[in-house]
């Protein structure tokens, strides 16, 4: 027995709309099939990479900016610092870009 009420047509129209963004989101899934572990484990190595390759830089450059040019400023402490900063914000850039991705992915829902 169905009942006429205007709250029940609102519960079975909110219950419709939300499996069909299940659906949607399901049959993405599949079409994304490569996304899957291997992509998670890529990304975190790219987010690795993203910060320890500007460290080692930084180290690197300060390390021969100390033997060339002897100062009481240590520039190896120096490079290892602005390297740590400049691959924070590159990991930081490469996630709010795939979040941005994510984002868009759902709001086409």
């Amino acid at each position: 027995m169905v009942e006429k009420d205007d709250s029940g047509k609102r519960q079975r129209k909110t219950f419709s709309e939300e499996v069909g963004k299940k659906e949607i989101r399901r049959i993405r899934a599949r079409k994304d099939e490569g996304k899957d572990v291997w992509f998670g484990l890529g990304m975190f190595g790219l987010v690795g990479w993203a910060v320890s390759l500007p460290t080692l830089i930084g180290l690197a450059l300060g390390f021969w900016i100390d033997a060339k040019w002897p100062s009481p400023i240590s520039w190896t402490l120096i490079g290892l610092f602005i390297g740590v900063v400049l691959g924070c914000l590159n990991a930081w850039y490469w996630i709010s870009k795939e979040r941005g991705q994510i984002g868009d992915d759902n709001n086409d829902d």
